[in-house]
């Protein structure tokens, strides 16, 4: 039987002693280690080989989905199970275009986190049904906000995100060394490119993109 060498990386210390305690038991899966957030997983990755990683999404310093793209990109080897709460289907879409192997929601029973490990260290990735279906019932909706995204300038970008988070004009205009006037034209323009109705509209096409907590 092939060893899985497991990393947990979640900033609840109760759902880290709770797996460990679930997976110590199997005979394939050896916990190497935990950690809180990205950064300190990077440093474990970095000195420990792992197959395997159980992720959470949201974590101070680096979270999930930060992590989840370093991971992709420079350990491609390493499998990753995202087991959150969270089951905004933006959030969700846009772990998988990063590439992750499975999600889950941290409701899941104990039979489907062992049948998602093992399915996902088998080769093949691992949905959990309602997030499948969150994820093919709004595709048509994300795939327009992705390419609506894609339209977006990085000075546009820049914008929305503090318009997100609370910035008005006048401190927008100085954070980024530009007139009121262009601080204006930059957010008419964002309202049209977003089909939003106001400030709130955008806002929420930040948070459902991953812009902004």
């Amino acid at each position: 039987m092939t060893k899985i060498n497991l990393l947990i990386v979640d900033d609840h210390t109760m759902f880290l002693q709770g797996i460990i305690s679930l997976l110590e038991q199997e005979p394939n899966i050896i916990v190497v280690d935990k950690a809180i957030n990205g950064l300190e997983a990077l440093n474990i990755i970095q000195k420990t080989p792992i197959d395997f990683i159980i992720l959470d999404i949201s974590m101070p310093e680096m979270d999930g989905i930060e992590l989840s793209k370093i991971l992709k990109k420079q350990y491609p080897h390493i499998k990753i199970l995202i087991v959150s709460t969270h089951s905004n289907v933006m959030i969700i879409s846009r772990l998988i275009r990063i590439g992750v192997n499975g999600y889950l929601l941290k409701n899941a029973e104990k039979e489907e986190l062992l049948k998602a490990i093992n399915t996902i260290a088998s080769g093949k990735n691992y949905f959990a049904e309602e997030v499948e279906e969150k994820h093919f019932i709004n595709s048509s909706r994300i795939e327009k906000q992705v390419s609506n995204l894609a339209e977006l300038s990085s000075r546009e970008k820049e914008i929305l995100v503090l318009i997100a988070q609370e910035y008005n004009t006048a401190e927008i205009a100085e954070r980024t060394f530009i007139s009121l006037n262009t601080v204006n034209t930059h957010r008419r323009n964002l309202l049209s490119k977003l089909n939003a109705k106001n400030t709130a509209g955008l806002v929420k096409y930040a948070v459902e993109n991953g812009l902004v907590d």
